[in-house]
């Protein structure tokens, strides 16, 4: 900017700018250096500038370079081994179907690589000829599985699986919901404007990730009509489980006595603020301890509350790499597509962290 700034000009609030010079006001760069700088007067009105250094965080750039690299050959194999352990139903008559460890592969497989069916066709043929799969689906054939109903516990299980390798790294988690779009609209007459409006429809998913490797250990899908705050007890469950849970961090709309209760059942403790019309007394001893806490604590209760950040980092990290909107259709093929997004980024954590902390990718349950 070509401005020289120094500590004096702050209690003068002057700059050389040419907005400050016409307008004789506050600036962007008086209002930048007030946050930056403190002013402190002690007893004797003596005056002490001090500067606020930003708290910055080191990048193992080798280690993001060389999983980066080997991202997708490492991803493939993983994958292999979780797929061919999937047992394929009996066979009792007709066509004799896909094999279900391969179609799975496929599927997920699929979302990693972002590419319409066609496209995705020579990424199988690469990994047949790796051994990776026995037979190589065709893409109807998968589409075709994205719709069935009886793969979404197992897609689940495999969000499940997928996180293992990290459960002696987390122990405190954060919870919260994303939306992914759909090609899907909605209309319904609005009486308060007078016309007809419509919408896109999205598809909401519910999870728990460890605040430290963004790792996803429950998740959940649900419609955009959902509340939030029913979801958390079934999460937390299931994240305890697998996990040695000492934290859990989450936003006002999960405040209630019965998530806060669900938590301290499991072992952990909860960091949920309380709203501006909370009481502390009518909820039993639980929201009567938290409350006074909360209130009484309120800068050690926000260093622990702010871990919730992490799983926007989350959100960003999934959408990012393999998209915010779903490319299926029904529902139920909307939901597997879900699913397949978040056991592709835990995938990704799991090769991460095989590098940055040297863990084992063991998936057992």
């Amino acid at each position: 900017m070509g401005l020289i700034w120094s500590l004096a000009t702050v209690s003068g609030q002057s700059c050389t700018c040419p907005d400050y010079e016409q307008r004789k006001s506050k600036c962007k760069h008086v209002w930048a250096v007030e946050l930056t700088v403190t002013k402190e007067v002690d007893v004797e009105g003596n005056i002490t500038i001090t500067k606020t250094v930003r708290k910055t965080y080191s990048q193992d750039w080798h280690n993001y370079n060389i999983s980066q690299q080997v991202e997708k050959e490492q991803f493939m194999k993983l994958l292999s081994g979780i797929t061919s352990n999937i047992r394929s139903p009996a066979y009792s008559f007709g066509r004799p179907s896909a094999p279900l460890g391969d179609t799975v592969f496929s599927m997920v497989f699929k979302v990693y690589r972002t590419f319409s069916g066609r496209r995705f066709n020579t990424d199988m043929t690469a990994a047949q000829q790796h051994e990776l799969i026995t037979k190589r689906i065709p893409y109807n054939t998968m589409f075709d599985y994205f719709k069935k109903k009886d793969l979404t516990p197992l897609l689940v299980q495999m969000v499940t699986l997928t996180s293992l390798p990290l459960r002696t790294v987390e122990h405190d988690f954060a919870i919260d919901s994303t939306g992914f779009g759909t090609t899907n609209f909605q209309r319904w007459y609005s009486f308060k404007h007078g016309k007809e409006i419509s919408s896109r429809r999205w598809v909401k998913a519910h999870f728990v990730t460890g605040v430290k490797s963004n790792i996803v250990t429950g998740v959940k899908i649900t419609s955009e009509f959902d509340n939030d705050c029913p979801e958390l007890p079934e999460l937390v469950k299931a994240t305890a489980e697998n996990f040695d849970m000492a934290e859990v961090s989450a936003d006002k709309a999960y405040l209630s006595m019965d998530n806060l209760q669900a938590i301290q059942d499991v072992g952990a403790k909860a960091f949920i603020p309380f709203k501006s019309n909370s009481q502390s007394s009518g909820n039993g001893m639980l929201w009567k301890k938290m409350y006074h806490y909360f209130m009484l604590n309120n800068e050690e209760f926000l260093q622990h509350y702010h871990k919730r950040s992490n799983i926007e980092a989350t959100n960003h990290m999934i959408k990012s790499k393999f998209g915010d909107c779903v490319r299926s259709k029904t529902w139920t093929a909307q939901v597997n597509e879900v699913l397949c997004k978040v056991i592709c980024h835990n995938l990704y954590c799991v090769i991460m962290e095989m590098h940055t902390l040297g863990i084992e990718a063991e998936f057992v349950s």
